[in-house]
C-alpha cells in the first residue's frame, strides 16, 4: 500500500512484498535469479533468455502463462538488489508496466540469504487487485521454488501447470 502523491491516508496504488530465507550465501541466491540457465531450472518453467543485467531486457517464458514475456532490468547491483519493470495490467497512470525490486541481505554472517520481492504499480480497483494478488501468489510461489532449488536441488515448479 502506498501513499506516493502525499495525500495522507489516501490509497493511490496497490503494492506488495514477499520474504523468505535461503540457506545459502547472498551471493549465491542473487546469481539463481540473475543467471538465466539457473532461473529456468526452478521458476521459468518455460525457460529463460538474457542476463538480468542493467540496461538488457531479458525473456521469460512460462507453461502456465505461454509465450515468453521481455522483462527489462533497471538495475542490477550484485549481490544486493534487481529492479525490473514488466507488463502488468490495470497499472497506475495506464503505463502498463509494473516495478519488481528484488532485495537480497545476508543472515546470520552471509550463511543464509533474506529474499525480498516487492512489486508496485496496480490501480486501487477490482481489476488491480486481481492483477496484484495473483502476481503476490507467482512470487511467493517463486521463493518457495528458489529455496527448494538452491538449498536441495528440487524444481517444485516441474509438472505443476502442465
Amino acid at each position: 500500500m502506498n501513499d506516493t502523491d502525499g495525500t495522507a491516508g489516501q490509497l493511490t496504488e496497490l503494492s506488495f512484498t514477499v520474504s523468505g530465507r535461503v540457506a545459502r550465501p547472498r551471493a549465491e541466491v542473487y546469481e539463481a535469479v540473475a543467471d538465466p540457465a539457473k532461473l529456468s531450472n526452478y521458476f521459468t518453467t518455460g525457460g529463460s533468455a538474457g542476463r538480468l543485467e542493467t540496461g538488457l531486457t531479458a525473456q521469460w517464458d512460462f507453461a502456465d502463462f505461454p509465450g515468453a514475456f521481455p522483462v527489462t532490468v533497471v538495475a542490477a547491483e550484485a549481490p544486493s538488489r534487481i529492479e525490473l519493470r514488466w507488463a502488468g495490467e490495470a497499472t497506475v497512470g495506464g503505463a502498463g508496466d509494473t516495478t519488481v525490486v528484488f532485495e537480497f541481505e545476508p543472515v546470520d554472517d552471509d550463511t543464509r540469504t533474506l529474499v525480498k520481492i516487492t512489486e508496485r504499480s496496480w490501480q486501487v480497483t477490482e481489476a488491480g487487485a486481481r492483477a496484484a494478488f495473483g502476481n503476490c501468489e507467482g512470487w511467493t510461489g517463486m521463493l518457495a521454488a528458489l529455496k527448494a532449488w538452491v538449498e536441495h536441488g528440487i524444481n517444485l515448479r516441474e509438472g505443476f501447470y502442465r
